[in-house]
């Protein structure tokens, strides 16, 4: 339909009812619900050159497959592609009247809500799909869009980080062993909690693990690991102070005996005062061999100790070499994704 605007009075456009005109049938393969617009315009402009200008408002669910390996740090590309459901090839043609730099320039302008995602790009191109033997052609537009990970980033590696840096100073503070052990459960349940909440965030059909779930499991393990560290140097401690105990119980029984021992030479003195000279050696004798006794008392609970403290140093930069190379090893492929 066209016409000469000069024999109309200059008329080169005018608006009328939509219902006066055919429209194509036109879907939208990857939708899986449609809402259409609660009033529908009802009007079309008409051009003299023939062209109808139609506006139809439209809510789409659709699938798109996603790679949520670099999540929240990820780039999807989402297919959206217009087809005619009954036409040919040969009866209907679909492309676009702008080009495409004005298509993403009037999208990013639309799409400035402050949502989850932000446009990077819009590529078009045609198509043909064949149903049986019918050619029929059809529009698909790949839609780049870029995640906001600022929401993650606060919520989730910022605070896990943050129980981390708790974990290495909790080896510097002066507190007892149980306080410790205690203050490292809490922080290893509360990286659990957030464990559930990035559970909550991600779909379960993912391929492959993203790397904020190896992020989180990597640090949960580490701590996990200082657990164990330090239940063991726990049990050190505890067997100095059992072996302590056994000493003095030991030293005491030795004094006792040395005791009655002199109380028995006294009395075997008094009844032989020949044999002077030899109690007065045994006696020297009882004397050297409590004192060599006492010395090696503090030397067998002084070797737990010492052991604790080199298995705990050893720990300590272990655990945080550990930690250095996790985080950069991590960090390097997330910004190269």
């Amino acid at each position: 339909m066209s016409w000469d605007p000069s024999e109309f009075c200059a008329i080169d456009r005018f608006v009328t009812q939509k219902d006066l005109f055919w429209t194509p049938d036109t879907i939208v393969l990857e939708s899986i619900k449609t809402e259409f617009a609660a009033i529908e315009p009802p009007y079309v402009r008409i051009y003299s050159v023939g062209l109808v200008d139609m506006y139809d408002f439209l809510s789409l669910t659709t699938t798109c497959k996603m790679d949520l390996h670099s999540f929240p740090f990820d780039t999807q590309i989402c297919s959206l592609t217009l087809r005619s459901i009954a036409h040919s090839d040969d009866e209907l043609i679909f492309d676009q009247s702008l080009p495409s730099e004005e298509i993403i320039l009037e999208s990013q302008q639309i799409f400035q809500t402050q949502g989850e995602w932000e446009l990077i790009n819009i590529n078009t191109s045609t198509t043909n799909s064949y149903i049986m033997w019918i050619s029929q052609s059809q529009r698909v537009f790949q839609i780049t869009i870029k995640r906001r990970p600022l929401l993650y980033v606060v919520n989730l590696i910022v605070p896990v980080f943050c129980f981390l840096v708790l974990d290495v100073a909790s080896f510097f503070i002066k507190a007892s062993v149980s306080e410790k052990l205690g203050f490292k459960v809490t922080l290893l349940l509360s990286i659990s909690v957030l464990l559930l909440i990035l559970n909550d965030k991600l779909p379960s059909t993912a391929s492959d693990i993203p790397l904020i779930g190896i992020y989180c499991i990597g640090i949960f393990t580490l701590i996990g690991t200082s657990i164990l560290e330090t239940i063991f140097v726990n049990a050190l401690i505890c067997k100095r102070e059992n072996t302590k105990s056994e000493n003095t119980a030991t030293a005491t029984g030795q004094d006792g005996g040395a005791r009655d021992l002199n109380n028995s030479l006294d009395t075997v003195t008094s009844g032989h005062e020949e044999v002077t000279c030899i109690l007065d050696i045994l006696k020297l004798i009882l004397m050297e061999f409590r004192a060599i006794t006492q010395q090696h008392q503090p030397l067998e609970s002084l070797c737990w100790i010492r052991v604790a403290k080199i298995i705990d140093v050893t720990f300590i930069v272990i655990y945080i070499i550990t930690s250095v190379v996790f985080l950069y090893l991590l960090g390097k492929v997330w910004i190269v994704l």
